[in-house]
C-alpha cells in the first residue's frame, strides 16, 4: 500500500498506508490503518482530530498551485 496524507478541507490531515507515528521523545503511538491528524489546534486528544475543528470554526482549504 503507498503511504498518503490527504488535507481534508476545514479539518484534519488523514495519513494512510505504511508508516510509524512517534512523539518528539521517540514513543511510537499506536495506529490501526489509518489515522486523523489535528490541524486547528483545538483537539484535545493532540496529535490526533477529535471533531472540534467544526465547533472552533477551523477554515483550511489549501490547494496545489502552479
Amino acid at each position: 500500500m503507498n503511504n498518503q496524507i490527504k488535507i481534508s478541507d476545514n479539518g484534519p490531515l488523514e495519513v494512510s498506508g505504511d508508516f510509524q507515528l512517534y512523539d518528539s521523545e521517540g514513543n511510537e503511538y499506536p495506529k490501526k490503518g489509518k489515522v486523523y491528524l489535528c490541524r486547528c489546534g483545538l483537539s484535545n486528544k493532540k496529535p490526533f482530530c477529535d471533531g472540534s475543528h467544526k465547533r472552533g470554526g477551523f477554515e483550511s482549504s489549501p490547494r496545489v498551485s502552479g
